[in-house]
């Protein structure tokens, strides 16, 4: 703990030094002010600026480059106007171009930004903080996202109406863009005055140019932008969209003979509706009724040895947009008060394993019954987010041993609840928000083994001063969950907690509680800007109580972390590089009894070179690895000193050939574990419309030490763990195929496959031992047998000629296969029309094999699951 804090200080001190050193670029700020359109007159979206109705407006020209060269005058110049009427802002933009048959026109589906193109942001809540962005490539296609956090988080999820179009000519190329004041968020004013930046990319030079100057060192992208002036009275628009949906859904599978729940085909009918409703004009409400979600790409193949759960990123449209409003990542990586999977989740009770049980049909997902979302925010710089959500009663059908039939209910009706806010203040320089959520289940008494409520509440803020390039941020969140003995039991025994651990004295099962109550907390100061050099420490905490997982997501309480990094940035290009970053980590670990856990070490730097290729490096050290959760309620467990280190090289992402070759090695020392991963990547486009990408990777990871079980041995729980040798592989396809900027055609699919054979069985003797072969007592040939290989393993560890216990067989072999080929037509805006074709198989494989055999047996060879699913949408603005 000392040496951590004086680390800490040391850091601090360097800190101020570097801040002594920096010297701030001063850049005015630009303003563009537009002019109205008469009454009447209107401006056809065709790509060509000839409409009488530009006249009026201005040219504002004089862009710069952001980079590589940050300042320097551009290859290619360009120039925009900006007008608007009662209802519209229009955008056109002139991109001179001296050889327009280089121009890059490359065809994809939308928000993928391909070739040159134009961009657009819009800050027009004028918070400095957030803002609208709007892009078309030189083929038409457009892009849209909503961007937040400065620049830092761009969701490419949020799909507004609006209209625009590109043309080529001899001087270089044209866009034209017409946006609905109803697609954009601001107060009532007499003259709007919001944040602007235009962005231009020229594709066969890599140059990103720019209308408002930024320098390459500056704290962040939306706080930087110029301003727009001169829209006079113009009246907020609320907005009011429905779209009803219909889908069709043919399902096909092999025919199980006897199992009247898998007869080798279903037929679906369903129908639902979205609405959004704007209350304000800078408040929405939106509804989704009965919601599908059967165009959304399958999550991707995983396994977890270590008794964690999986942390899969949120698909579905409804949930996806907007969804930076309730974001409450408290603690870094994927740990966040709302984790919207949750809702709709699969059902948590199995009923399969019952004795008069013979077949079942068990729902994979809860039906949303409704959900209700509540989102925006003010010209006083109030941002608000209400998500209602109820999940209606799951039943499995159950046919019995004697042919009678029931039904079981395997996820209560459950009703889920959010709440959001911030407030913007110091000149948008700082802001203080919180959020809180609710779950409440309505539980009858075979579903009591779940938590019957589950609150939680946070409070977060962040001030920045000094041109935002330097910061101090922080948050602290807390939970209360209810329910049964039985579930708080549960709960406190989950590997989440693990409060029976044989050696932590602040920790215990208390089988009695019905409640339990918890905290965590982030506070973190550093550099964001200025100057070449960043810097942050701080340190987080979730106390062994915390629980957020009914609609949240948390992986492990009961630690406390301290961390510190420090960056220099390389931004101005040389004869070898574009830019160059480098950074040193240091992060110390320890749990709430105050043992010191873990210790890490890392350097990491990239380049960027002249020709566009590029390098990823990377290595760590921890000299100390200590864990609370690998023995699963076991004492506390000492991994071998470990050394990592990765390199991911590629080549220039623009080509139409592209690849990623990547390395990760870790090892421990005596060879207590290693890690190694082999990564391939490759995008080809031959032509314009089309594309091809896939990723693969091929990971090795054996250990000695792998935890395989926990069995009494009279008085004594022998903790078993044995030797693992794995393998994982799985590759991912896409094939994307645009006819238009408005059909394409998309196909995914990934084979994944684990297998892991175990041997040298052993058990834990002494967890914290620093030597491997003192941490663990092996079996003898005498006191271990397999009469059977199905069987598992015989122990006798007494040697008395009598089995004292069985270790089941561990061996495993798990094959998945998931695709989707999807038609996507948007026939008109926001309305679109999906054919889908989706694929799967999940299965067991021989761990025997080769992976080589089990995917040609698993996945080539196996009859798989067909859906086949047709949705239509239309999108009615009222």
């Amino acid at each position: 703990m000392k040496s951590s804090l004086l680390f800490s200080l040391i850091f601090l001190l360097l800190c101020f030094k570097l801040y002594a050193q920096d010297t701030l670029r001063i850049i005015d700020k630009l303003e563009y002010v537009t002019s109205p359109i008469k009454a009447g007159n209107n401006i056809v979206v065709d790509g060509i600026l000839e409409d009488k109705e530009w006249s009026n407006a201005l040219w504002s020209k004089g862009f710069t480059v952001f980079e590589p060269e940050n300042g320097a005058a551009p290859n290619q110049d360009t120039k925009f106007k900006i007008t608007y009427d009662d209802k519209y802002l229009y955008i056109g933009v002139r991109c001179f171009d001296s050889i327009p048959n280089l121009i890059e026109k490359r065809l994809a589906r939308r928000d993928n930004f391909s070739g040159d193109w134009i961009e657009i942001n819009i800050d027009s809540y004028n918070d400095k903080r957030t803002a609208f962005s709007f892009n078309v490539s030189a083929a038409g296609v457009k892009g849209d996202e909503f961007v937040s956090q400065n620049g830092d988080n761009w969701d490419a999820s949020w799909n507004p109406i609006w209209y625009t179009a590109a043309n080529i000519d001899k001087e270089g190329w044209t866009a034209e863009m017409k946006i609905p004041f109803s697609q954009l968020k601001f107060g009532k004013q007499k003259e709007q005055i919001w944040g602007l930046q235009m962005h231009r990319r020229l594709f066969r030079e890599e140059e990103r140019s720019i209308w408002q100057p930024i320098s390459r060192d500056a704290p962040g992208w939306i706080s930087e932008f110029g301003t727009l002036r001169g829209l006079m009275n113009i009246q907020p628009q609320r907005q009011l969209e429905v779209q009803p949906f219909t889908v069709l859904q043919q399902d096909t599978y092999p025919k199980e003979e006897g199992n009247p729940f898998r007869d080798g085909a279903d037929f679906k009918l369903n129908g639902g509706l979205d609405a959004k409703i704007g209350l304000t004009n800078d408040l929405t409400l939106d509804l989704t009724v009965n919601p599908d979600f059967g165009q959304v790409e399958a999550d991707p193949g995983a396994i977890a040895l270590d008794g964690f759960q999986i942390f899969f990123q949120e698909q579905r449209p409804f949930f996806v947009e907007n969804k930076n409003i309730f974001d409450f990542r408290f603690a870094g990586g994927n740990d966040n008060i709302f984790y919207s999977r949750r809702i709709g989740r699969s059902p948590q009770r199995s009923v399969g394993n019952h004795d008069d049980v013979a077949y079942v049909d068990q729902p994979t997902n809860s039906t949303i019954l409704g959900a209700a979302k509540f989102s925006g925010k003010t010209k006083n710089g109030w941002s608000v987010g209400l998500l209602e959500s109820v999940t209606g009663n799951m039943y499995a059908e159950v046919e019995d041993i004697n042919g009678g039939r029931r039904d079981e209910l395997v996820e209560p009706l459950t009703n889920y609840l959010v709440g959001r806010v911030q407030k913007d203040f110091n000149k948008r320089n700082s802001y203080i928000g919180g959020i809180f959520t609710a779950t409440n289940r309505k539980l009858p008494s075979e579903m009591e083994f779940l938590r019957k409520a589950a609150y939680t509440g946070g409070l977060d803020f962040k001030h920045n001063w000094k041109d935002r390039n330097y910061y101090f941020q922080g948050n602290i969140v807390t939970s209360h969950v209810t329910g049964s003995a039985k579930a708080i039991e549960d709960t406190q025994r989950g590997i989440t907690h693990l409060f029976q651990r044989e050696d932590a004295g602040h920790v215990r099962v208390d089988p009695t509680r019905t409640s339990l109550t918890g905290t965590g907390g982030k506070l973190e100061y550093g550099k964001a800007g200025g100057g070449n050099w960043r810097y942050e420490a701080g340190v987080v905490w979730r106390s062994p109580e915390l629980e957020l997982n009914d609609v949240g997501f948390l992986r492990q309480t009961d630690e406390i972390v301290q961390y510190a990094q420090v960056r220099r940035l390389f931004l101005k290009p040389t004869n070898v590089y574009r830019r160059m970053g480098l950074r040193l980590e240091q992060e110390s670990n320890y749990d709430f009894e105050g043992n010191y856990n873990r210790i890490k070490y890392q350097f990491e730097g990239d380049i960027n070179y002249k020709n566009n290729w590029w390098t990823e490096i990377g290595a760590a050290h921890k000299p100390r690895i200590y864990s609370n959760s690998v023995l699963r309620g076991g004492p506390r467990w000492q991994w071998s000193q470990e050394n990592f280190g990765y390199l991911f090289f590629g080549s220039d992402r623009r080509k139409k050939f592209n690849f990623t070759l990547g390395y990760v090695n870790s090892q421990a020392k005596q060879k207590n574990f290693e890690f190694l991963r082999y990564v391939f990547r490759f995008n080809y486009q031959p032509f314009d419309a089309f594309s091809l990408s896939v990723s693969s990777e091929y990971e090795e990871n054996p250990n000695k030490t792998r935890y395989v079980d926990q069995i009494d041995y009279g008085n004594i729980t022998r903790y078993v763990t044995a030797a693992i040798d794995q393998k994982t592989f799985s590759t991912s396809i896409r094939l994307n195929y645009s006819l238009n900027p408005n059909l394409s055609i998309q196909y995914y699919g990934e084979p994944f496959i684990s297998q892991g054979t175990y041997t040298n069985f052993n058990y834990v003797s002494n967890a914290a031992a620093a030597n491997v072969y003192n941490r663990v007592s092996w079996y003898t040939p005498d006191q271990i047998s397999r009469p059977e290989v199905e069987g598992g393993y015989l122990i006798d560890e007494d040697l008395d000629g009598t089995v004292d216990y069985k270790i089941e067989n561990p061996d495993f072999s798990y094959v998945q296969f998931r695709s989707n080929l999807v038609l996507r037509w948007e026939y008109t805006p926001g309305s679109e029309i999906f054919l889908v074709w989706s694929q799967g198989v999940t299965g067991s494989g021989d761990p025997m094999n080769t992976l080589g055999r089990d995917l040609d047996r698993q996945i080539l060879g196996q009859k798989k699951d067909n859906t086949f699913l047709i949705k239509a949408t239309y999108r009615f603005i009222l």
